[in-house]
């Protein structure tokens, strides 16, 4: 008899809120992150698996800045539902500059002139 292999599923209790992380295991998604918003929380997965985001930063190429906007544009409108959409996630991790404050959990975003 096969053996079965052990499941993959995710334990929604152990992972922390607001927290994603990497899943370069899983085959069409690079990220996971267990959203939590008054008293709601939902796992969500984002980010295209090999594509890299790109943040803006100083000497950018003008390819990269176009990029970025036309992501911000394409997805605006699902960008604006907040915490528990997957684009909010993506354009926060993939394509945003944050830098920790000194307080802790809270970050300072950088967004450049686009």
């Amino acid at each position: 008899m096969a053996k079965r292999k052990a499941s993959k599923r995710l334990d929604k209790s152990s992972m922390p809120c607001n927290k994603p992380k990497r899943t370069p295991n899983h085959p069409t998604k690079s990220h996971v992150v267990k959203a939590c918003q008054g008293g709601e929380e939902k796992i969500i997965r984002f980010g295209q698996q090999g594509v890299s985001g790109s943040p803006a930063k100083q000497g950018e190429s003008e390819a990269d800045r176009k990029r970025r906007a036309a992501f911000k544009a394409r997805h605006a409108k699902n960008i604006k539902k907040g915490k528990m959409s997957a684009a909010w996630w993506a354009d926060r991790t993939k394509w945003t500059i944050l830098i920790p404050l000194l307080s802790g959990m809270e970050y300072l975003c950088y967004v450049a002139n686009t």
